[in-house]
């Protein structure tokens, strides 16, 4: 191994060292501000001590492009999913608050801790150990966040951080190496702030659970992996980019939108809310897998006794029949009954519970988000 590179491998070292040294003793680089601080001050030494250099690699758009139809593909087929098991609002980051503490920061050590990935990887032509050794410099960075030793103090909380954010962790690092190496940092920027800060940017998640969301984490960097390696090869061959390809440039963002568009609808963000009934109490009139449209446009006081409306009790949403309505002190207490049922609720509907009037249904359309939240 050269000098310059037994350097940068011992400084890799030491980076880990201070890692390692936080989790087990210091833990304040689980605080955004701090981390960025920390990512800022080893880019500033390294530059001092190694200098950096040009980015020369080509295919970096392409592979972009690339990494942009398989981000397509993804989210249609991941909010596809969620029309079928529902959504969850995500944390709203759309605050000063949010935006200083988190996503910009966030911006920030993505951006830093790829480019000195970049870098460092191009200093060592092709030395398997220090390969090996930044990998895991760079695991420790994003671990940094959430790992706490003292935390760690049941096996349950082991496995969750194992499965939730370590083996998710070794895999987008795997990968943002190779694609380091071989195309350069820009396309790792794109997919991890894509891959790490939508949930923060959509205003609806498909609620898939924790556990999935982790699966996820752990296998798209795999996809991504097999689909630029692919890529490098085929240019390596001078193979031009396929008329599927080109069409899929059209045809995937217009199916993208129509997703969105029908999965907002579904979430209730637009003032229509589709909801699919998943019992039989309101049979004849709405039957179980049936899809009811909620007008979340109403007034409290035009809802009359007869009038089908939609309201959450207990965290479930409920679709039942107005039997009574009183007014007392300026405020409405509503009563219920299932058309098929044969008491009425014994609950009382109070305005904040409901969320709109239902004066539309589809039949069946609903039966597969039934069949998905039985079996989930």
């Amino acid at each position: 191994m050269k000098k310059s590179a037994s350097k940068l491998l011992i400084f890799n070292i030491i980076v880990i060292i201070i890692l390692l040294l936080n989790s087990f003793i210091l833990n304040i680089l689980n605080n955004y501000m701090y981390m960025t601080i920390f990512i800022i001050a080893i880019a500033i030494l390294y530059k001092l001590l190694f200098g950096f250099e040009k980015d020369n690699h080509r295919y970096v758009k392409d592979v972009i492009l690339n990494i942009t139809i398989i981000y397509l593909i993804a989210f249609i087929i991941y909010y596809i999913l969620g029309i079928f098991i529902g959504f969850y609002r995500s944390d709203n980051y759309y605050s000063f608050y949010g935006f200083t503490t988190f996503i910009i920061p966030y911006i920030v050590i993505i951006y830093i801790k790829e480019y000195l990935r970049y870098q460092m990887l191009n200093k060592v032509d092709k030395s398997k150990l220090f390969i090996v050794i930044n990998v895991i410099m760079f695991i420790m960075i994003d671990i940094a966040y959430t790992l706490n030793i003292k935390s760690l103090n049941t096996s349950y909380n082991i496995f969750i951080f194992i499965a939730v954010n370590f083996l998710p962790i070794i895999s987008n690092n795997i990968v943002a190496t190779y694609i380091s190496k071989k195309i350069g940092y820009k396309p790792n920027i794109y997919w991890l702030l894509i891959a790490n800060l939508y949930t923060a940017i959509l205003p609806i998640v498909p609620n898939t659970g924790l556990y999935i969301q982790s699966l996820i984490r752990l296998l798209f960097p795999c996809i991504l992996y097999s689909n630029v390696h692919s890529f490098i090869k085929k240019r390596e061959l001078n193979v031009p980019l396929s008329y599927e390809k080109k069409y899929s440039l059209i045809f995937l963002p217009i199916l993208a939108l129509f997703i969105f568009v029908l999965a907002y609808f579904v979430s209730g963000v637009f003032r229509y809310h589709a909801i699919a009934i998943a019992s039989g109490s309101m049979q004849p009139k709405v039957k179980k897998g049936d899809v009811v449209i909620v007008d979340q446009k109403y007034n409290i006081e035009d809802l009359k006794v007869g009038q089908v409306i939609a309201y959450k009790y207990d965290d479930i949403i409920v679709v039942h029949r107005i039997v009574d309505k009183i007014k007392v002190d300026k405020k409405y207490y509503i009563y219920t009954k299932g058309d098929a049922n044969n008491d009425k609720d014994d609950y009382i509907i109070y305005e904040n519970m409901v969320l709109g009037k239902v004066d539309l249904k589809i039949d069946y359309i609903g039966l597969p988000t039934v069949w998905l939240s039985e079996l989930w």
